[in-house]
């Protein structure tokens, strides 16, 4: 009896074994749902990740228009003052050409004395503001 038992059992081992149906179904449905689970959580940081790159952006642009202009500074007489640098030439030195947009009319840059004042730029539906030493983001 015990060696009928014993050679049941390596005549089961000895089969190729494999998972069943079953267990790969269970598996999946498990996948799917740890999937679910995470794709909300993914894309708040997708949003946060376009909002930093149109900051960066922005701080470009100011950069880039602050150079413009205490170039033009520069070249002007003492007494004199310097142009306002054009939007394409920002852009231009910023490397931002074809990517975002500046905003419209006189809220899009202003100067304060010598210094980048406000700046309003849009990238991926996103606008970027600065305000002399502040960054606001919004959709």
């Amino acid at each position: 009896m015990m060696e009928k038992m014993i050679a049941l059992q390596q005549k089961r081992r000895s089969k190729k074994g494999g998972f069943t149906l079953v267990e790969l179904i269970v598996v999946l449905v498990i996948l799917a749902i740890l999937a679910a689970l995470l794709i909300p959580a993914l894309t708040g940081y997708i949003d946060r990740a376009k909002e930093k790159n149109v900051i960066a952006e922005t701080r470009q642009c100011v950069m880039a228009a602050q150079t413009l202009y205490d170039e033009a500074y520069a070249n002007v007489a003492k007494k004199g003052t310097a142009a306002i640098p054009s939007d394409t030439d920002i852009l231009e030195l910023a490397e931002l050409t074809g990517k975002g947009k500046l905003g419209t009319g006189d809220k899009a840059v202003k100067f304060d004395g010598n210094k980048v004042s406000q700046w309003v730029y849009t990238n991926n539906g996103v606008t970027c503001t600065f305000t002399g030493s502040s960054y606001k983001c919004d959709k």
